[in-house]
């Protein structure tokens, strides 16, 4: 197959190209912007009919969630607008599009798992924005497996992961919320289940992917401390009002990942395992 993946240069579309390498009977065409402009409707469908594209793998989105609030337009443009010429462009050749979206959908007031059936009820424009691109995305192509993300990292570009570990050589001292409570997604593991669909044959829906396991942001921090050798950084745990942000945060962001587990026939890796692979990884 000809598949197209958008937003290569960032944490997932990195670990897509790594994987690619292994998957080589397909022909992969890697863009960013500088390829590929998705807000170009024009440049979209050229792309994909003039590459006889078969299947697209969107990781390309607008995910500064505070910067949203002021950038309302950019980030509707990049999340909901785009993702439907994909989708559009796509459905003429027959394709197939891989959409991925974010636990942000919902506003994090459930206390057990979130389900794919769960009624999405979004409390940011990031989460709007990703919601709108999820319908647009499904309107567009018959062939949309949708899938929702969270917490997610990688040893590329900038992460939650990643900070922690340079905040932790640099300070004595450190905040982090401890009320807000899910799962983190190592990048890599997204991708693999990606490429999993891809040669598994794309199975339209929407479905929920993390790592395994159930922790809050404090502990994430900790937990990363630890495995990176960082003992000279005390970690202190904060409420959510003690650091208050533009963009409203879900409290609770679990998701309940039985339907990807089954469709696939594929085991999730617990998030601690995830996480110590991404930092050896680091150096």
């Amino acid at each position: 197959m000809n598949i197209l993946i958008t937003g290569c240069n960032g944490q997932l579309g990195n670990e897509m190209q790594l994987l690619e390498k292994e998957n080589t009977e397909h022909r992969w065409f890697n863009t960013d912007v500088e390829e590929l402009d998705i807000t170009n409707q024009l440049a979209v469908e050229q792309f994909v009919a003039q590459n006889k594209i078969d299947g697209i793998v969107n990781c390309a989105a607008y995910t500064a969630v505070d910067k949203a609030e002021s950038e309302k337009e950019l980030c509707t443009t990049l999340n909901t607008v785009s993702p439907a010429y994909l989708a559009a462009a796509i459905e003429k050749r027959g394709g197939w599009m891989i959409q991925i979206s974010t636990d942000y959908v919902f506003n994090g007031t459930k206390h057990t798992p979130y389900l794919e059936e769960d009624t999405p009820c979004p409390d940011s424009v990031y989460g709007s924005t990703k919601l709108a691109g999820e319908l647009g995305v499904q309107k567009f192509c018959k062939k949309t497996m949708i899938i929702r993300t969270a917490w997610l990292y990688s040893s590329f570009g900038n992460n939650f992961v990643k900070t922690m570990i340079r905040l932790g050589k640099e300070k004595s001292e450190l905040g982090v919320i401890f009320d807000q409570i899910g799962t983190p997604t190592y990048a890599r593991d997204l991708a693999v289940v990606i490429m999993t669909a891809i040669n598994k044959g794309v199975v339209p829906g929407v479905y929920h992917f993390s790592n395994e396991g159930v922790i809050s942001w404090y502990d994430f921090a900790k937990a990363i401390h630890r495995i990176a050798g960082i003992n000279t950084c005390k970690v202190k745990p904060l409420h959510t009002e003690e650091y208050p942000t533009p963009a409203n945060r879900p409290h609770y962001s679990v998701l309940d990942k039985t339907k990807i587990k089954k469709t696939y026939g594929i085991e999730v890796p617990y998030w601690e395992e995830s996480l110590e692979a991404c930092i050896s990884k680091l150096g």
